[in-house]
């Protein structure tokens, strides 16, 4: 991420204004104003570093001379006891700022160290493992950007950019069959291109689904020899996404059966934080 766009920089405002508000009054009782300070991002835990860029955003934010250096690119495989990065300043600044900034790159690292357990998972397979909108309202942006940095995939980013029927669409607009053929329609009335995904139950929906222009079905909760089945009556036609049931001891034998993409929810909604604290001497 070479740039933060203006959406994540309000982000940051807003996290900092829900933290600080009046003032830090801890900070500004017990620090002077001009003493200075050293900052060591130090890790506590093996894994995968995310957020350093959104967390230099955070300092920035809070006071523009602050200086921060990542040791470590986004991304990058770490281990216990490694430095991320060094930020220097006014004391009062690096110690308002600690929290906050600490909240986004533990939260992303956490994030991109599952994804990355997953990824190395499903690596001998076609495979592809996705992401979910099952994120913190606000910060899904982040959250999926710390999936790709993991090394999995973002699916949808929103109900705006592509169709996806849900059982709940098909129960209301009668079938599978009616349910498409209306985004088909959508699509033709607004002349945009969203692609078109489906939800199937069993292998009769599977067999419905195939009579449409869905381009990618959906597997939900099938075991995986209904998977194979599947993947088999299917024959390329369309993607194929697996959907439920997945967790790290599921997810290598649910990539075998020939789905093109794994949807994980726990990616994001399930997040352990990966250890990470701000060291300060003077």
């Amino acid at each position: 991420m070479n740039k933060i766009d203006k959406p994540i920089i309000n982000l940051i405002k807003k996290a900092l204004q829900e933290d600080v508000k009046d003032g830090d009054i801890t900070t500004k009782a017990t620090i002077s104003k001009s003493k200075k300070a050293v900052g060591k991002f130090l890790v506590k835990a093996d894994g995968i570093i995310a957020g350093l860029e959104i967390a230099k955003e955070v300092f920035k934010t809070v006071d523009p001379k602050i200086k921060f250096e990542s040791k470590i690119k986004d991304g990058s495989k770490v281990k216990y006891g490694d430095v991320a990065a060094i930020v220097s300043g006014k004391a009062q600044s690096l110690l308002t700022a600690e929290r906050t900034a600490l909240n986004f790159s533990q939260r992303m690292s956490g994030i991109a160290t599952s994804a990355n357990a997953y990824a190395e998972k499903v690596k001998h397979t076609k495979a592809k493992v996705i992401d979910t909108r099952k994120t913190v309202p606000g910060l899904r942006t982040l959250d999926k950007l710390a999936v790709k940095l993991g090394g999995c995939a973002n699916h949808r980013i929103g109900l705006f950019d592509m169709f996806l029927i849900k059982d709940n669409h098909i129960e209301v607009a009668g079938s599978i069959t009616k349910a498409v053929e209306a985004c088909v329609k959508y699509n033709k009335k607004h002349r945009t291109k969203f692609k078109i995904e489906v939800e199937t139950k069993n292998l009769k929906e599977v067999e419905e689904a195939l009579t449409t222009k869905a381009d990618t079905i959906m597997l939900d909760n099938f075991n995986v020899d209904e998977m194979k089945k599947a993947v088999k009556v299917i024959n390329g036609k369309c993607k194929v996404e697996a959907s439920g049931g997945v967790n790290l001891d599921t997810v290598k034998a649910i990539a075998a059966t020939g789905v093109d993409f794994v949807s994980v929810g726990a990616l994001t909604h399930s997040v352990k934080a990966l250890d990470i604290s701000l060291e300060i001497t003077l």
